[in-house]
């Protein structure tokens, strides 16, 4: 307990899977956590979860595309806790598969904004907080961006979800720089999970969207463990715990780093 005593904490897609998972974790070890999503009822349980359990967190509704409301989230930090620490920059979709030479621009262009664009926000108005409370000798701050093995490594008929969260691991990179040349003292670091037993890896096995395949979902499943050699899917508290560890003062000296958390996935 205390790993995060002293931190004020953003999660985005904090209603459900890896954002429900981490903003509990972070909440677990002392962090006041505002828990951002459009899904009002899934983010307040969550938040009333975590006050329920000792914690402090409150919920706010938070369209991640939108910069006005980037804006009012980062002043909601400040307002209810008194400054802001830690961004995780989790929301993101699973959107359609399909060949490039069918898909749309419009669907292009929507998973690029909720997957990338979404995370540029997160950092820009996570690094003008932050700083205000970590660059003058206090305590040190940390973004988290969630990419994806599919920022790693390449899948037909994801180009749009592949090139989204390969962009999240170099804005990561660039963001995590000029941070440190500036004299910030905030790490911005990504993690790449793989396939997580989450509501959204549901439903994207339910449309059968992944792998490119036209099986049913039970049997995309079971393709699905297979590419992980460790056999069987992650679930959100794995993420969520390599989440707490990059937002801690443990991982101080880790910034622009790829904290792979894939059963193996990528290793083949």
């Amino acid at each position: 307990m205390g790993r995060m005593q002293g931190k004020v904490a953003i999660v985005t897609g904090a209603a459900k899977g890896i954002g429900a998972a981490t903003a509990k974790a972070l909440a677990r070890e002392g962090a006041k956590v505002v828990c951002s999503d459009l899904d009002e009822a899934g983010g307040q349980a969550i938040a009333d979860a975590i006050a329920n359990d000792g914690g402090e967190a409150t919920f706010i509704r938070h369209d991640v595309v939108n910069e006005a409301a980037w804006e009012a989230v980062a002043q909601h930090a400040e307002s209810r806790f008194g400054g802001l620490h830690v961004v995780v920059n989790n929301a993101g979709i699973a959107p359609e598969g399909g060949p490039i030479e069918e898909k749309t621009l419009a669907s292009w262009q929507r998973t690029i904004s909720v997957d990338l664009d979404s995370v540029f926000l997160g950092c820009k108005y996570g690094i003008r907080t932050i700083k205000k409370y970590t660059s003058k000798g206090g305590a040190g701050g940390s973004i988290v961006n969630i990419s994806s093995i599919l920022g790693l490594v390449g899948q037909p008929n994801a180009s749009d979800y592949n090139a989204a969260k390969g962009g999240v691991r170099l804005l990561t990179k660039s963001a995590a720089l000029e941070c440190a040349e500036a004299g910030y003292n905030i790490r911005v670091n990504s993690v790449h999970p793989g396939y997580i037993d989450t509501p959204m890896v549901k439903d994207a096995l339910n449309r059968g969207v992944v792998q490119g395949q036209s099986v049913g979902p039970n049997e995309m499943r079971e393709l699905l463990i297979m590419l992980h050699p460790v056999g069987r899917l992650g679930i959100a508290d794995e993420i969520a715990n390599a989440v707490l560890f990059l937002a801690s003062d443990e991982a101080s000296f880790m910034t622009g780093s790829e904290v792979v958390v894939d059963g193996g996935y990528t290793t083949r």
